[in-house]
């Protein structure tokens, strides 16, 4: 039964865009409706640079006669509604994290194993290892999805107004999390006490004291102005904020080889820039909060090693969920640090 909202958001997609099957130009022709290109983040983040260059690519690579628009800011539904709409193929194309799929694709779990990579080099290596790469893609197949590019804004960090300097000092924090069972249970499993919270009610949540500390990438943080509401930013580097660029697995077969061909070419383009704007803007995220008052506290090689100890119950739940093979696939495809 489809729901009000589902209806409204399919009534605004149907105004815009033909989506029910792939529209296609004739030979020498431009398409009349644009493909949309769906994030639910605001225009000054990754995920849409990322989007905006895959939308960009279509265009150039097919000179014009393919169109696609990008819809930032959830306008077209949130993360969930998304997913929903690209596995019924009424929307061809979405950009997002990983962290909101589990539901839709459990076996992007394993990226919730805490504490997993060394750093973002090794993460970037171990999602473009071939046979890592096809177990990846697999993965979305089975569920109605085609995964066409990676991407990530880096590792998640904690913000907080208490300094983090001992396995101790998160006993107790209220830290916002998204709603994933994975995340949650790891921050019970350091102390804290996690709260999941829609992302749009944490700044007032901050700013009133309903939690103490929330979890995101450094772009996120800056974007949302987030670090304006606390004293400290601690580099946990717990999980990867990985961006996918995922299709309608049905939108997609149902297209020509050329048109496939330049929507392969369109997001491994897209996917290149966006590592690169993630590198490019660190530095500049880092200063923005660190000018405002705001501490960076790194963590110690043997404080992370505990961290890692203490989570690995999430490692047993995880490895429950989608089976020892999927998780060392994974972990063997991680180059040595």
């Amino acid at each position: 039964m489809i729901t009000l909202k589902r209806a409204l958001i399919a009534m605004m997609i149907l105004g815009a865009v033909a989506l029910a099957l792939p529209v296609r130009a004739n030979a020498g022709e431009e398409m009349t409706f644009a493909w949309p290109v769906c994030v639910d983040s605001p225009e000054d983040a990754v995920t849409f640079i990322m989007a905006k260059r895959f939308a960009d690519e279509i265009i150039r690579l097919s000179n014009n006669r393919l169109k696609a628009k990008v819809y930032p800011n959830a306008m077209l539904g949130g993360d969930r509604e998304l997913l929903e709409s690209v596995e019924s193929g009424d929307i061809p194309f979405v950009v997002q994290t990983t962290a909101p799929q589990i539901d839709f694709v459990p076996e992007t779990a394993i990226f919730n194993l805490p504490s997993a990579f060394a750093d973002i080099p090794q993460l970037r290596a171990t999602v473009s290892d071939p046979d890592f790469r096809k177990v990846f893609e697999d993965m979305y197949e089975a569920h109605g999805y085609k995964l066409l590019a990676v991407g990530d804004q880096g590792f998640r960090v904690m913000t907080t107004n208490k300094a983090v300097r001992s396995l101790e000092d998160f006993q107790g924090q209220k830290i916002r999390t998204m709603e994933n069972v994975y995340h949650i249970a790891f921050w019970r499993a350091i102390g804290a006490s996690p709260t999941p919270m829609n992302f749009g009610e944490v700044y007032i949540g901050l700013q009133q004291g309903t939690i103490d500390a929330q979890e995101n990438p450094y772009e996120t943080t800056v974007a949302a102005k987030l670090y304006e509401q606390q004293r400290y930013i601690v580099e946990t580097n717990h999980v990867p904020h990985l961006l996918t660029l995922i299709a309608s697995k049905r939108f997609y077969e149902n297209l020509p080889d050329e048109d496939r061909a330049i929507l392969d070419e369109a997001a491994r383009i897209a996917a290149e820039f966006a590592y690169q704007q993630t590198d490019a803007r660190l530095d500049g995220r880092i200063k923005i909060i660190t000018d405002s008052g705001t501490e960076i506290i790194k963590i110690e090689p043997d404080l992370r090693q505990e961290i890692f100890e203490a989570s690995q119950p999430v490692y047993t739940m995880i490895r429950q969920a989608v089976g020892d093979e999927l998780v060392d696939a994974m972990l063997n495809a991680r180059p040595e640090r």
